[in-house]
Parts: C-alpha cells; structure tokens; sequence
C-alpha cells in the first residue's frame, strides 16, 4: 500500500497495466478508504484510484512514457514546417509570383492564419497549448475554464474575441460503474461540452464560420458532433494527448481558405489519430496576401 505517496507524485495503475503515466492531483477518504484523484501527464484524462492499485514508477520508466509522445508531437511538428513551405510555394505558382526575398530575406508574401479561442479546462494543459501555438505562430487566446463553467461563459467570450476557430477541452472519462456509451451521463464532463458547443452555435450557426473543436479523453463524440462541432474526440472512446487540439486547430488554421481541410490527414497528424479524434468536411481559414511590406 503506498500510504506515504504525495500530491504531485507520478503513479500507474496497476489494475489498467500501468498504461497512463498520471500525476496525483489529491487524496480523499471516500467510504473509508484511500484514494487518489489523478490527472493524467500527456493525456486528457482524469481518473481516481485506490491507493493499493497504485505505483510510484522509476525515472526511466517516467522518461519512456514521455519520450513515445514527445517523439510523436516532434515528428508532427517537422511535418506541419514541411506543409506550410508547399501552400506557399502553390499560391506563387498559382499566382505566377517568383519565389524570392526581399531585402529583409523574408518571403514577399505574408500569411493570416485562422485566429484560435482555446477554453480549457486544466490551466498546465492551457499554458502549454498556448505555448506550441506561439511556436507554430497561430494567434491564440486562452482561458482557464472549469468544464462545467465553459457553456456559461463562452458566448461573452466568442463576442469579445471572434475567432475562427474555438477549442473547447479539458477532462473527461468514461465513470465507473456507468454503462453505454450512448448515453451522456454516463461521462464525466460530456454534458458539459455539448452545452458549450450548443452555446457557441447559438452566437455563431455557420460550421464554415465558427471551427468548434470539443471534447477530451473518451468524450461523447457523437453527440458533440451533433451539438454543431466540426471536431470532436473520441470515436473509439479512447484516450487522447494533451495536444491533439493544437493539431486540429493548426490544420484549420493553415488551410487556405478555398480548400477543404482534409479530414483524414488532419485525423492521422494528432498524436492519437482517429481513433481519438473524428471530424467532418470543414473550410480551411488561411489566407495569403502580397506583396509584404518590409515595415
């Protein structure tokens, strides 16, 4: 039993083969007995435990469950460098625009990505979103916002800030005890992004004019669908990493805005793929412009 373990301590579990690296966020009592509440390191989930299913993991073991998504979100990361030099170089073509520099050696066009809206409910998955979109240069906007909190907040937010794309994320998971996959009550926040989305069509009906991305670990993704989301996780109830709707948002994002994202390559360049993310045929919201002005 590990009675001496600590909020912030890395665990596993051993009755789900020590299969997600978590962070225990508290300990509680409940009926007696110990547990602990647990939020998941890489991926957006939220679970509790016993304390004896519980293992505290080595520093090599920690390094291996870190090293398999980090290699993942790097290989991602070349691969979106790779896409945006090729839609440049399509509308010079298409343009008939010769691909040089000006004399500040930057390309003589410039890009206006689709602008993000991130509500999410885990301020550390938050920051580092915030984070890579600084990194992939799409003009972010985020808050922290409890799930239960998102759908009475977003429209203020949707009128304060237009987006092109919102985010809405944080936890879920299936409950225990719960059965059917069908039925919302059966998660543990999946309600509560379909009120949020039903909210955001509400300001915004347009699924070309408003992208919603929703859901997190093992939502509800029929029904986010449904509630008027482009994207929404997870098909096969499974669990997704903390970056998957970066990697939504970016494809969106740097879709030039007469094309058609592709949904299927969009899917397959998450961290988890499309047995964690689903969506539908949706307009790309990139622009590009010329010439570029050297001030």
């Amino acid at each position: 039993m590990n009675e001496r373990l600590q909020v912030g301590d890395f665990v596993t579990r051993v009755s789900h083969q020590k299969d997600v690296l978590f962070r225990v966020e508290a300990l509680q009592v409940q009926g007696g007995k110990k547990i602990a509440l647990l939020k998941g390191v890489d991926l957006r989930l939220c679970a509790d435990a016993p304390l004896e299913d519980l293992t505290v993991p080595t520093a090599q073991e920690i390094n291996r469950y870190r090293q398999v998504y980090l290699k993942r979100s790097s290989d991602l990361m070349r691969g979106i460098e790779r896409r945006r030099k090729d839609t440049v170089g399509d509308f010079l073509s298409r343009a008939k625009i010769s691909y040089k520099k000006n004399e500040c050696n930057q390309l003589e066009v410039f890009e206006i990505p689709g602008t993000v809206l991130h509500i999410d409910g885990d301020k550390e998955y938050l920051d580092l979103c915030l984070s890579t979109y600084k990194q992939l240069n799409i003009r972010a906007t985020g808050f922290y916002i409890p799930e239960c909190e998102q759908a009475d907040r977003v429209k203020d937010l949707l009128m304060e800030y237009t987006p092109d794309i919102l985010i809405l994320t944080g936890h879920d998971g299936l409950l225990k005890g719960k059965k059917g996959f069908a039925n919302l009550d059966s998660y543990r926040n999946s309600r509560h992004f379909w009120r949020a989305v039903r909210k955001a069509r509400e300001f915004e009906a347009g699924r070309d004019d408003l992208i919603i991305f929703a859901g997190a670990c093992q939502s509800h993704y029929e029904s986010l669908i449904r509630a008027g989301a482009n994207f929404a996780s997870s098909p096969r109830r499974v669990l997704i990493h903390a970056y998957d709707p970066v990697f939504i948002a970016e494809k969106v994002a740097f879709t030039p805005f007469n094309q058609m994202v592709d949904v299927k390559t969009a899917l397959n360049d998450t961290v988890t793929g499309a047995d964690g993310v689903g969506g539908i045929e949706t307009k790309g919201r990139l622009r590009i412009g010329y010439p570029k002005s050297p001030y």
